[in-house]
């Protein structure tokens, strides 16, 4: 009897305490995440297919260059006007997770769809996972005030939100659910979260390819040599190169958006100057690779030489279009810097050009992102699992060099990168 006893009493415990309550909370998410997922999937569908078009009509009618100062005045007005209570984009969703004070309004998705289609009509440079991002933070937080749930669910619903939206707009759920735990607090990842996280990214990622039938680019590193004693210790300044190019990245966005923020008062001015600016300079230069997306200058970077100063002109361009106040995300320019340097690099480091330009493509990410787990994930989507070491490493030194700055202004450290700064636990980036 005894035995039975020892036996039954501990199954008993967790089947009531551990077992049902995570069967009740599996379903309970697996609920939310399904409706979530298939919203947040048809937006970033929507947004990519405008974005497209965007892209096609303005490559078709160079003359709408001309008009960025234009279009900026108005995303300016329009943000000014309408849109002061979700001007600060990512860094409201990190600030509305660290202190949770008010529902994210709904019109922070169609105002960043609007502002950031109108930045890539008329030539801006910028990227595509700012808006997903913000776009599935909102319409998530909506869930918040239906159901009226506490803060410690609004939390994950925010998660739930930036996973969907960054899964769906690059096809990689994988990354998509690690960079919704990741970059919320520098040096931990959200577990709690977990699975609502990961569901939420399939979901939205396969509304959006299924569904819509959005496809994305495919990129390819055909030829990854055996690692060796020579090429581990060649990875590293490589993967210091990324880091401070995702650390100059960073810190050049908060420089102009600094300078337009105190040299220019009234907001709608701040794009139509940075339009004037940018316009400019594409007609000087004569070339317009540096502006929009850069997917194809992106894919070149794989197979072909490139002008070893590609990264720093988009460094300058995109930092320039963000800090003055057009719309769109960092990411796919990031993309594009490291791709480019990495394609630079392959000049001095013995490592096959495509390789390299793969490395970079996801390690200035991490760099300036911080959040080295997800876009080591990235690369093992995107570029399959061969050359997995060395994607990893690229990412991990870039985010141990690019220090503690970052395109998000609000993140908080909570864990240092090494132990000599420990005193920088709990402080902001910025």
């Amino acid at each position: 009897m005894l035995k039975r006893t020892r036996f039954f009493l501990p199954l008993r415990k967790f089947i009531f305490r551990e077992f049902v309550p995570n069967i009740s909370y599996s379903i309970r998410w697996l609920l939310f995440t399904i409706v979530i997922g298939l919203l947040v999937g048809s937006a970033s569908a929507v947004f990519l297919i405008s974005l497209d078009w965007a892209t096609q009509f303005r490559e078709a009618n160079l003359y709408m260059i001309f008009f960025l100062p234009l279009g900026g005045f108005i995303i300016g007005w329009v943000y000014h006007r309408y849109g002061s209570s979700v001007v600060k984009g990512n860094n409201q969703l990190l600030e509305e997770f660290y202190n949770p004070l008010k529902i994210i309004p709904l019109r922070m998705a169609p105002l960043v769809l609007f502002g950031t289609v109108m930045t890539h009509l008329f030539g801006g440079s910028a990227g595509r996972e700012g808006t997903a991002v913000q776009m599935g933070g909102a319409i998530a937080d909506q869930f918040t005030k239906w159901f009226k749930l506490p803060h410690t669910d609004r939390r994950t619903i925010i998660t739930i939100g930036v996973a969907a939206g960054f899964a769906s707009v690059f096809g990689t759920p994988l990354a998509g659910a690690v960079f919704a735990l990741e970059w919320l607090v520098i040096g931990r990842l959200r577990y709690e979260a977990i699975l609502p996280a990961f569901l939420a990214a399939v979901i939205a990622d396969h509304a959006c390819a299924d569904l819509w039938a959005v496809h994305h680019t495919h990129y390819s590193i055909p030829l990854v040599p055996q690692l060796d004693l020579m090429l581990l210790l060649w990875i590293i300044p490589a993967g210091i190169c990324f880091g401070l190019a995702g650390r100059l990245f960073a810190l050049s966005t908060h420089f102009w958006s600094g300078i337009f923020s105190r040299k220019i008062s009234y907001p709608p001015f701040r794009p139509l100057v940075g339009g004037v600016i940018i316009a400019a300079s594409v007609f000087l230069m004569g070339e317009t690779k540096y502006i929009g997306l850069g997917i194809p200058t992106i894919v070149d970077a794989f197979s072909e030489d490139l002008p070893w100063y590609d990264f720093l002109i988009k460094t300058a361009k995109t930092s320039l279009t963000l800090g003055a106040g057009f719309k769109g995300g960092e990411v796919t320019p990031l993309f594009y810097v490291g791709a480019t340097l990495g394609n630079a690099l392959a000049e001095w480091i013995p490592l096959p050009v495509a390789l390299l330009a793969g490395m970079g493509f996801v390690g200035v990410f991490s760099g300036a992102t911080n959040t080295p787990l997800a876009c080591i994930l990235m690369g093992l989507e995107l570029f399959g699992i061969a050359p997995g070491i060395y994607i990893a490493l690229a990412c991990v030194l870039a985010y141990l060099f690019s220090g503690h700055s970052g395109i998000y202004g609000s993140q908080v450290i909570g864990s240092p990168k090494h132990i000599s700064l420990l005193g920088k636990k709990g402080r902001r980036i910025k």
